[in-house]
């Protein structure tokens, strides 16, 4: 009895040796936006363009898409204590900026109620809102806008109901 009791952990030790001898190194990883560089290592960025400065409102692609920033934005404070956006587009400083004014969803909580000041769920402007950059898309968009598709679909009808009928 106490022979298999010595042989069982003799075969025990044995399986963990064998289990613990040297792995082969693992393969490495590659994310195609980062390039051929492994995931587990640090890239150098690429260096920032400068940011498209015209202060022109662009058209917005689907309905409820937030509006893009037609300004820089570099350095603008936004935090628990401040938040820089609001020097401007604050409904009490519009008129001295003019500045399109923070549209009142932002001033409502969950439950719809309207706020005196913006919501803490709305408050963090760029989370939803992006500064407009000159840069080359990383992937391919056909994206249309539901207008586009409107408008060639009625072409198309049109143009069927032009041609001759046999």
């Amino acid at each position: 009895m106490n022979i298999l009791r010595h042989l069982t952990l003799l075969l025990c030790l044995c399986a963990g040796l064998a289990s613990a001898q040297q792995q082969p190194p693992a393969r490495s990883f590659t994310d195609a936006a980062r390039g051929p560089t492994p995931i587990t290592e640090s890239t150098k960025p690429p260096p920032l363009a400068n940011a498209i400065n015209d202060d022109v409102r662009r058209t917005r692609n689907y309905a409820m898409q937030p509006p893009t920033i037609p300004h820089r934005v570099d350095g603008y404070q936004i935090d628990k204590n401040f938040n820089k956006c609001l020097d401007c587009h604050a409904r009490a400083r519009t008129e001295t900026s003019q500045a399109v004014p923070v549209s009142i969803t932002h001033y409502m909580d969950r439950d719809g109620r309207v706020l005196g000041q913006v919501s803490t769920r709305r408050y963090f402007c760029m989370q939803c809102h992006v500064a407009q950059d000159a840069a080359r898309p990383l992937v391919n968009n056909t994206f249309q806008d539901v207008d586009t598709v409107i408008q060639q679909s009625l072409k198309k009808s049109q143009s069927a109901d032009k041609a001759p009928k046999k």
